[in-house]
């Protein structure tokens, strides 16, 4: 795993051996062009990485998935703790409500 927020600082030699990549939203060209680099139909993923949300969007893209997807990561507040930790419910309760919260 490899995680730099200035892509273009890193390695080519490194960025060819990563497979699969994330990529939150970019706007120096020196490092779209190198999280980009190898990858095919890059042109469109270049858009897609300039549009993405600057809080809690990432694109997922590479050997691990058929497509590229643009990715949305949970807020983590008081209400997702209070329900993963389960407050004085019984373990059934605590496994049903996590089971809820990560559910398909």
């Amino acid at each position: 795993m490899v995680i730099d927020q200035r892509p273009s600082g890193i390695d080519s030699e490194v960025l060819s051996q990563v497979g699969t990549r994330f990529s939150c939203l970019l706007d120096n060209e020196r490092d779209i062009d190198a999280v980009l680099s190898g990858t095919s139909g890059s042109r469109s993923l270049r858009s897609v990485l300039s549009r993405l949300e600057a809080k809690q969007q990432a694109l997922a893209f590479g050997h691990a998935l058929p497509l590229p997807v643009v990715v949305r990561i949970r807020e983590y507040g008081p209400e997702l703790y209070a329900a993963v930790q389960g407050g004085g419910d019984s373990e059934d309760e605590r496994k049903r409500k996590v089971d809820e919260l990560f559910a398909d």
